[in-house]
This record gives C-alpha cells, sequence and structure tokens, in this order.
C-alpha cells in the first residue's frame, strides 16, 4: 500500500466525527485489509445492559469502510450481513479486522470478525461492496 494513501487513512479516521463518537481507532490499513478498535463503554448497551447491535455495527463497519476503500478508490457498501455471535464483556477491548476474500473491477467482497481482547470471537459479517472506479474524495487524482 501507498505510505501516502496510508497516512491519508489514518488522518481521516482520527478526524471522523463518527469514528470519534464511538471511539474507533484505525490500527492497521494494507490492500485490502484493515483492522479498527474499540473500548465497550457503558453507553453503548441496550435496555437488557448487552452490547448494542449498532455499537458493534459501528466497529464493523469501520474496518469495512477503510478495508475495501484501501485500493485507492471509491467503494460502497452493497450488502452487509452480520451475526452477533456473543455480548462483550463491559470495559473489553474489541478489534474488528476485515479481510478481502475477492477483488473485480466493480465488485469487493470482505470477511470481518470482531474479537475481544481475550480472542473470543463476538461477531461475524460477510460484506459486498460496489467499486465505483473514482478517486478517493480526500486523495483527488492522485490514487489509482
Amino acid at each position: 500500500m501507498d505510505e501516502k494513501l496510508r497516512q491519508a487513512f489514518h488522518s481521516g479516521v482520527e478526524k471522523e466525527p463518527f469514528a470519534s463518537k464511538f471511539g474507533l481507532k484505525l490500527l492497521e490499513i494494507g490492500d485490502g485489509y484493515s483492522k479498527v478498535e474499540m473500548k465497550f463503554r457503558p453507553d453503548m448497551e441496550n435496555l437488557f445492559a448487552m452490547a448494542h447491535g449498532g455499537a458493534l455495527f459501528a466497529l464493523i463497519d469501520e474496518a469495512f469502510e477503510t478495508a475495501s476503500n484501501s485500493h485507492g478508490t471509491l467503494a460502497v457498501a452493497l450488502n452487509m450481513n452480520v451475526s452477533f455471535i456473543t455480548s462483550p464483556r463491559p470495559g473489553s477491548t474489541l478489534s474488528a479486522e476485515a479481510r478481502e476474500v475477492s477483488l473485480t473491477r466493480k465488485t469487493a467482497s470482505y470477511d470481518i470478525k470482531v474479537y475481544d481482547e481475550l480472542g473470543n470471537l463476538i461477531a461475524a459479517c460477510m460484506a459486498l461492496v460496489y467499486r465505483k472506479g473514482q478517486p478517493l474524495p480526500f486523495m483527488g487524482q492522485e490514487s489509482g
């Protein structure tokens, strides 16, 4: 992965308002790969005192967003199928890893797994993007 693109992703996630709201941190990014971390906080619980699916989805989606756009061209979500396996313990540090499974000129698919710091599987997702073939807005015409 081009170092300029890598830095742009790290900087972009740090500045992204949604990522800030959920405390999402981009740990690693490479071609077709991303790892994002989030601390499971009490304000992310549902009325049953378990992790709200939306909070876990936010973590999954950030890993998906960064991995699927890592080739330097704009990709937008077409489908995401999430299985919630178990609720994390309060205060857990969660990480989502998105790995590219297939890549064509117009689509790409990703396997995304969420684990806690003990290695317990929290959620799993298969996701599909449409690759628009346009440069990333924050990279201008330089990406490719």
